[in-house]
């Protein structure tokens, strides 16, 4: 199977698992002057964000925590998306924002910050018109077509091994506490983000048990045990 072919059928299994998947987005609240997530504590005494604690991991390219980093769209995983190499999930997101193709395939190449970063070498402003661009295509960002684009980008980035080994060993729901929340200001919101790696985590585990289960039951059949020479010729001594 072509790479572009398994990437077309998990597609399409992770949005039927999306159309049945329950999200309820942990809310966000300031109490006493504390940011607060579902009733823990945002920020440290220290002022830095608390990247993991009893009720959730908080992801991000900056906070001081290797599994918050990992599954930051900002860090450097290598895949290919509609027949680009891309660096890092980020790389594609960023790249939308440059209706040149050419100009935008330089932005492939970037991660961490610096792909976050480029956008500003642009001199088209998306918020203007709510339309972004792929290789020369038009996309509006309020549409189905977007959705079903960025879950593209993210089932593209899974195969990455590392990616996908990071989306598996997550074992608490997934927050992005500084992601913004207006779509008419970002490419992808907080809540976006987190519905679709809290949702990737849930679907690549179920999907690793199915297909675990599939090959057990492919090598569950045993060859039919013929005698051996050596034991027709002590039968026909006998």
């Amino acid at each position: 199977m072509s790479m572009q072919s398994q990437i077309n059928k998990e597609l399409k299994a992770f949005q039927k698992f999306m159309s049945e998947y329950a999200f309820e987005p942990k809310e966000i609240m300031t109490q006493n002057d504390v940011q607060m997530c579902d009733n823990m504590p945002i920020y440290g005494d220290d002022g830095k964000i608390i990247p993991v604690c009893e009720k959730w991991l908080n992801t991000g390219f900056t906070i001081s925590n290797a599994s918050s980093k990992v599954l930051s769209n900002l860090f450097p995983y290598s895949f290919v998306f509609k027949s680009q190499k891309l660096e890092s999930i980020e790389a594609g997101i960023q790249s939308l924002k440059f209706p040149d193709p050419e100009m935008q395939k330089y932005v492939f190449k970037y991660s961490g910050i610096t792909a976050f970063h480029v956008q500003a070498t642009s001199a088209y402003n998306w918020k203007e018109t709510g339309i972004v661009y792929w290789q020369g295509q038009a996309i509006n960002r309020f549409s189905k077509e977007y959705d079903d684009f960025i879950d593209e980008l993210y089932i593209s980035a899974a195969q990455n091994p590392l990616y996908r080994s990071a989306l598996l060993k997550v074992d608490k729901p997934i927050i992005h506490s500084i992601g913004k929340t207006d779509k008419t200001d970002t490419l992808l919101t907080r809540f976006e983000l987190e519905k679709r790696l809290n949702g990737l985590s849930a679907f690549y585990k179920d999907y690793t048990r199915e297909h675990s289960r599939q090959l057990q039951a492919n090598l569950s059949w045993r060859p039919i045990s013929t005698p051996s020479p050596i034991n027709q010729l002590k039968d026909k001594s006998r």
